[in-house]
C-alpha cells in the first residue's frame, strides 16, 4: 500500500509541468501557424515576381511604342522633305516654262520680221528702178521675183497658201462670199478665190474668201 501511495504521488507530481510543454495539440497549432506564414510569404514573393514581370512587360511595350513613334516621325520628316523639294522643282519648272513660252513668242515674232526685211529691201529697190526705167518687162520680172521671195520667206516660217480653186468648198477653212451658176459639174466647188487663205502648220492662219458654184 505504501508503494502504491508513493507511485500515485509521483504521478501527481508529474502533472505540475508547464502548460504547453510537450503538448501535441499546441505543437500542431504552432506548426500550422508557421505553415500559413510560410505560405503567405511564398504567395507574396510570387505576387512580387508577377508584378516585376508585369512592369518589365510594360517597360518593353513602352519602349517598342517609343521606337514606333520615332520611326513614324522619321518617315513623316522624310516625306515632308521630299514633298518640299518636289514642290520647289515644280515651281522652278513652271517659271522656266513660262519664260520659255514668252521668249518663244517674242523670238518668233522677231524671226518673222527679220525674214520680211529682205523682201522690204527688194520692194524699195524695185520702186527705185521703176522711177528710172521704162522697161515694163524688166519691172514685171522684178516684181515676180519679189513675190516669190516673199512666198519662200513665209514657207520657211510654216505659212502656206491654201490651194482651193476647183476643189470642193470646205466651210472649215474658207468663207463663201458669193455663189455663181457654174453648171452641174462645178456645183459646190470653188470657182474663184477672192482672198487667198493661209495655213500656219495645220491650223488656219487666215480664212480664204471664195466664190462657190451652184
Amino acid at each position: 500500500m505504501k508503494e502504491q501511495k508513493v507511485y500515485n504521488e509521483d504521478v501527481k507530481g508529474d502533472d505540475k509541468f508547464a502548460p504547453g510543454d510537450g503538448n501535441p495539440s499546441q505543437e500542431a497549432a504552432s506548426d500550422a501557424k508557421m505553415t500559413d506564414e510560410a505560405s503567405k510569404q511564398s504567395d507574396k514573393m510570387a505576387d512580387d515576381a508577377k508584378t516585376k514581370d508585369s512592369d518589365s512587360e510594360l517597360d518593353a511595350a513602352e519602349e517598342a511604342s517609343d521606337e514606333a513613334a520615332r520611326a513614324v516621325e522619321a518617315a513623316v520628316a522624310e516625306w515632308k522633305d521630299k514633298f518640299l523639294r518636289l514642290q520647289a522643282e515644280f515651281d522652278n519648272y513652271r517659271k522656266r516654262t513660262l519664260k520659255e513660252k514668252m521668249d518663244l513668242v517674242q523670238t518668233g515674232g522677231r524671226d518673222v520680221l527679220l525674214a520680211m526685211l529682205p523682201v522690204r529691201d527688194d520692194v524699195q529697190r524695185a520702186m527705185t528702178a521703176m522711177e528710172k526705167s521704162d522697161d515694163v518687162e524688166a519691172l514685171r520680172q522684178g516684181v515676180r521675183l519679189i513675190s516669190q521671195k516673199f512666198t519662200d520667206a513665209l514657207r520657211q516660217k510654216g505659212v502656206t497658201e491654201m490651194e482651193l480653186k476647183d476643189k470642193e468648198f470646205d466651210a472649215d477653212i474658207a468663207e463663201a462670199v458669193a455663189k455663181f451658176a457654174a453648171g452641174e459639174q462645178m456645183k459646190g466647188k470653188v470657182i474663184d478665190v477672192v482672198q487667198t487663205g493661209y495655213l500656219l502648220g495645220d491650223k488656219v492662219l487666215r480664212f480664204a474668201k471664195v466664190v462657190v458654184g451652184e
